[in-house]
C-alpha cells in the first residue's frame, strides 16, 4: 500500500515516474496525424470496415480523435460493439506515441463502458500521456458522445511499452513488413511501426 486504502494497480505510474515531454519534432497542435499504417483496423483507409479514426495533435502530449460508429461496428442491434469501442480507445492512446516519437505497443489496457454508443454516433476521444517510467508510457483517454463536451461513454487507462522495430520484424508477416519498410515516404515508413500489440 502507498499510504491509502486502495492498492496500486499496474496502470498507476510508480514513484519517480517522469512527466511526459513532447518531442521537438512532434506534429503541431491541431495537425492531423493521419494513419500510421494504411491497413490498420483503427486508422487505416485501406480497411473497408475499419474505424477510419482521425486523430489530431493536441497541446502537450495529448491528442483528440473522432470516429463514426457504422453498421459494421455493431454488437447489439443498433449499438457499438464493446470491442470496437476498446479499439478506438487503444488507437487513440497509441497515437500519443507519435508525439513522443517512440515506437511502443500496448502492454495493458483497462476500459470502462459507461453508456451505450448508438449506431451513427460520432465518438469524440481525448487522450493524454500522464507519465513515463523507463520503457513504460502511462496514458488515459475518454470517449464522449453528443459532442466534444458531451457525456463520457467510454474511458480507458493504458500502459504502452517502448520497443525496437525488431519487435515487428521478428513477429509480423514478412510480406507486410517488407512492403512497409520499402515505402519511399520516410514518415509513413516510420509510422507503420508506431503502434501494434
Amino acid at each position: 500500500m502507498s499510504g491509502t486504502d486502495e492498492p496500486r494497480t499496474r496502470l498507476t505510474p510508480p514513484e519517480g515516474a517522469a512527466a511526459p515531454v513532447r518531442h521537438p519534432d512532434a506534429p503541431a497542435p491541431g495537425e492531423l496525424l493521419g494513419a500510421h499504417y494504411d491497413r490498420c483496423f483503427g486508422c487505416g483507409e485501406g480497411q473497408p470496415h475499419g474505424l477510419h479514426l482521425e486523430a489530431r495533435a493536441g497541446d502537450g502530449v495529448s491528442v483528440r480523435a473522432e470516429f463514426t460508429v457504422k453498421e459494421a461496428h455493431q454488437g447489439a442491434p443498433g449499438l457499438a460493439h464493446g470491442g470496437v469501442l476498446a479499439t478506438a480507445l487503444d488507437e487513440t492512446l497509441g497515437s500519443l506515441n507519435w508525439l513522443l516519437r517512440v515506437i511502443a505497443v500496448t502492454g495493458r489496457l483497462e476500459t470502462d463502458f459507461l453508456r451505450p454508443v448508438p449506431l451513427g454516433t460520432v465518438l469524440h476521444l481525448d487522450a493524454r500521456v500522464t507519465a513515463v517510467h523507463g520503457r513504460k508510457i502511462y496514458s488515459t483517454a475518454a470517449g464522449r458522445i453528443g459532442g466534444p463536451d458531451g457525456p463520457v461513454a467510454v474511458r480507458a487507462d493504458a500502459v504502452f511499452i517502448e520497443v525496437k522495430v525488431d519487435h515487428f520484424i521478428d513477429n509480423g508477416r514478412s510480406e507486410e513488413i517488407r512492403a512497409a519498410m520499402e515505402d519511399p515516404d520516410r514518415i509513413r515508413r516510420a509510422r507503420a511501426f508506431e503502434v501494434n500489440p
